[in-house]
């Protein structure tokens, strides 16, 4: 009982100084801190490592080694929990940041002006290199213990030409309601005409998940990895050996500082897998989604070499930030790292973004709006006079702060007066609320914003859907559709032909920020009003 009464005042003090920090950005005006020390982390090169790289961790990656590295080193450390580490720090100027840094990053840290525990910090860097090593020596052992079982065990039936869909949820698979729709990413890709020719299976790695048909003959099922057990003894062979040489190399490299070879030592496995892979047990595409944009995986070099092709999609088009009133800042960190070979996008909006922020070559497919998630809940029957209302709800101010944002845009004083203008307006002239969260995040929605939605439900003219269904279903039952900036939901209703506009109840958003992709920003209750007049006359 002591040990937890004594993790919980440690636990609160931790959000206390979290809070406190980040009071001190934002009365000195400095809320982008965090954001700059982020991206400036993602520059830090590792120019020592370079001609210190074996072939034997990186294969088909080599010459992208230093790029890799960094790229999981910013998957890996950087992310809410160093952001928590800088405020906390900030709270409590007399504590220093005890934090797995790698040595070129406290450099950056200290150049930004943040204090590093010079003896803490080395120590937790090097354990975080020790459990990334003995990491990758288990995942080693696990994937020959799992080809063992799959070579001596029974045959499994064959999956043919499959594609696979990584980090799926199971609200992205299909699911199927009376009207037998299921706007999920697997359901897109099987109408797509871009996708690979004569498929007979989509896999994914969702547990629990029944095989199911899609189409005429496509079957939907799990499988555990996108990495294959080895089928041949042969290669099976050759990795164990592999395993062993990698092993002690990785070893010797801590010691040698090389410590890049212990990070990515369980990549590696997954690398040389692909690489003793049988062509024929390999997907014919992998897909990737915007939400893991930073980390390219090893392995995808091997697939991409073997002629699988990786693609990455949107499934969103909310993924630039603000134009301020002195120009755009840079992009959220991560995106100049990024070097995906195929990105999949709904627009030449979208298609800009990538050349800006990755490379002006990037190879783009515009391919529309791309599904992702939807349950098989049916819409309620809606009035023909709705116009639907997509906000982003607010977090708990302690999860919000924690997130490191230059702004305070999604917060309860902007989304509270997005929904009262709307719902003030509207009904002026009769019409139904069609209210749609982002998504349901639990116990982190702010209560203000909770208790407004409540108090809001019980308005005749406000009807609430579950934030599971898809904005799709919803879109096509209401005459317009109003959302907060820069929500893709805006430009699902243009592809309606729905009269669509973004709106931003204080007037800070400028009106011609290219993250709106060309959708109308409407500022303050007045120009709403005579927005939804004009609606109104138009629909009839």
């Amino acid at each position: 009982m002591n040990i937890f009464r004594f993790w919980k005042r440690r636990k609160t003090r931790k959000i206390k100084y979290l809070m406190r920090g980040y009071r001190y950005l934002k009365v000195n005006n400095e809320l982008d801190k965090i954001e700059t020390v982020i991206e400036a982390l993602s520059e830090s090169k590792i120019h020592f490592c370079n001609d210190k790289v074996s072939n034997l961790f990186f294969g088909s990656s080599l010459d992208h080694a230093e790029l890799c590295i960094r790229q999981y080193l910013l998957v890996r450390l950087a992310g809410l929990k160093l952001n928590k580490a800088l405020l906390c720090a900030l709270g409590n100027p007399s504590s220093k940041i005890i934090y797995p840094l790698p040595p070129m990053w406290r450099e950056v840290l200290q150049k930004h002006g943040f204090m590093v525990n010079r003896i803490w910090t080395p120590v937790a860097w090097q354990g975080f290199i020790i459990l990334m090593f003995l990491y990758g020596v288990y995942t080693s052992i696990s994937k020959i213990l799992g080809s063992v079982a799959e070579l001596v065990g029974p045959q499994r039936e064959k999956l043919g030409r499959y594609s696979y869909f990584n980090d799926l949820a199971r609200g992205n698979l299909p699911k199927f309601n009376r009207n037998n729709k299921s706007y999920n990413i697997v359901s897109w890709y099987e109408q797509w005409a871009g996708k690979i020719n004569n498929l007979e299976t989509l896999c994914h790695s969702v547990k629990g998940v029944s095989t199911t048909s899609l189409g005429k003959s496509l079957k939907v099922t799990y499988i555990p990895s996108a990495i294959r057990p080895i089928t041949n003894l042969d290669g099976l062979m050759r990795f164990i050996v592999w395993g062993l040489c990698v092993s002690v190399s990785a070893l010797s490299d801590i010691v040698r500082g090389r410590w890049w070879s212990a990070l990515l030592l369980r990549e590696a496995c997954f690398a040389k897998m692909v690489r003793l892979q049988d062509k024929d047990n390999m997907a014919r595409e992998y897909f990737f989604h915007n939400s893991g944009w930073v980390y390219r995986p090893l392995w995808t070099y091997e697939a991409k070499k073997k002629g699988s092709r990786i693609s990455f999609y949107f499934y969103s088009t909310n993924c630039e930030t603000f134009k301020r009133s002195d120009g755009y800042p840079k992009p959220i960190y991560g995106w100049n790292v990024a070097n995906w070979p195929l990105y999949l996008v709904w627009d030449k909006y979208q298609a800009d973004f990538v050349r800006r922020v990755v490379a002006d070559n990037a190879n783009i497919n515009v391919v529309g709006s791309i599904w992702f998630s939807s349950n098989a809940l049916d819409l309620p029957v809606l009035p023909r006079n709705s116009v639907a209302v997509f906000d982003v709800q607010p977090h708990r101010s302690s999860r919000y702060q924690l997130l490191g944002l230059a702004s305070e845009y999604y917060v309860p004083r902007t989304t509270s007066q997005f929904l009262l203008d709307i719902q003030h307006v509207l009904s002026k002239y009769h019409v139904t609320v069609v209210h749609k969260r982002k998504r349901n995040i639990g116990k982190m929605l702010h209560p203000t914003y909770a208790k407004l939605v409540e108090e809001m439900s019980h308005d005749d003219l406000v009807i609430n859907i579950d934030p599971d269904v898809s904005a799709i279903k919803v879109i096509e039952k209401c005459r317009a559709v109003i959302s907060m900036p820069f929500t893709s939901t805006a430009v699902l209703g243009i592809e309606q032909q729905k009269p669509s506009i973004y709106y931003d109840p204080h007037g800070v958003v400028q009106k011609d920020d290219r993250a709106a992709h060309g959708i109308p920003i409407v500022a303050g209750i007045d120009e709403l009003d005579d927005w939804i007049k004009k609606v109104i006359s138009i629909a009839g």
